[in-house]
C-alpha cells in the first residue's frame, strides 16, 4: 500500500496511508497525541523506579522516544518492548522530525540506534533504558504475567477491527503483571465489551486534541 509522510497539526510527521486514509498518529497532532495517550494515561501512573513496557504497533519509534526523554526526566530505569509486523524504512525514518520537534537534538543518536538496531535483540540505549524490538503479529505475543504498561497503538478499529478482538486483549491481559495497565487511543464501545470481556476494568477519560475520549484498562 502506497505511503506518504505528512505533517500534523502540531508540527509533527506522521505516516499516511492512503488506501486506508489511515494515519499512523492523530492528525491533529503525532507528539501531542504520544504524550497525552501513552505519557500522561499511562506512564505517569507508574512512580515505581523499574518499569516494563510492551507497545504494540513499534511504527515510527515516536512512542519509544518520548518514554526514553521522559525516563530521564523520572529518573525511571525502563524496559521497552516494542512490537511491529511491518516496519518502516530508512527512507520514512529520516523523514520523521521528532527529534527536532521535541527539542532532543542532543539525543538524536538514540532515535537513530532505535532504527538501526537488530530485530530480536535487546538492546542498552543508556544505563537506564533497554529496547528490544520483536518483528512479529500481535496473536503471535505469547508473554505471561511480564509488563506493568502497554501502549496499545495499532491501526484503527475501522481498517483493522481483529486487532481489537477479544483474542488480542485476553493475549494483553495475560501479559500484564497484577494491576498492569493498558492504555489507548480508542473509544469504541465494541472495544470495551472486548477488554472488559476478559477481565479488564476499563476507564473512559478525556482524549488527546481532536478526539473526545480514549480508554485506559486495568489488569484486575
Amino acid at each position: 500500500m502506497k505511503r506518504e509522510i505528512i505533517q500534523t497539526l502540531d508540527g509533527s510527521t506522521t505516516i499516511h496511508i492512503a488506501e486506508w486514509d489511515e494515519c499512523y498518529h492523530s492528525k491533529h497532532g503525532a507528539i501531542q497525541e504520544a504524550q497525552h495517550v501513552f505519557i500522561k494515561n499511562g506512564l505517569s501512573l507508574l512512580p515505581d523506579r523499574n518499569v516494563s513496557i510492551l507497545e504494540i504497533g513499534f511504527g515510527t519509534g515516536l512512542n519509544a522516544f518520548i518514554t526514553f526523554l521522559e525516563s530521564k526526566k523520572r529518573n525511571q530505569s525502563i524496559d521497552y518492548v516494542g512490537v511491529e509486523a511491518y516496519p518502516i524504512t530508512v527512507e520514512e525514518i529520516v523523514s520523521m522530525n521528532y527529534v527536532e520537534e521535541l527539542n532532543a537534538v542532543e539525543q538524536s543518536s538514540i532515535f537513530d540506534t532505535m532504527h538501526q538496531s537488530n530485530w530480536e535483540e535487546k538492546i542498552i540505549l543508556d544505563d537506564d533504558f533497554t529496547l528490544t524490538k520483536r518483528k512479529q503479529f500481535f496473536e503471535e505475543i505469547n508473554d505471561e504475567n511480564k509488563f506493568d504498561l502497554i501502549y496499545f497503538d495499532a491501526f484503527g478499529y475501522r481498517v483493522q477491527p481483529e486487532l481489537w478482538s477479544t483474542a488480542i486483549f485476553e493475549k494483553m491481559y495475560n501479559a500484564l503483571k497484577p494491576n498492569g495497565v493498558l492504555v489507548t487511543y480508542a473509544a469504541r464501545g465494541v472495544v470495551k465489551r472486548s477488554m472488559i470481556e476478559v477481565g479488564f476494568t476499563v476507564e473512559k477519560l478525556a482524549g488527546p486534541p481532536g478526539k473526545r475520549e480514549m480508554f485506559r484498562a486495568t489488569k484486575n
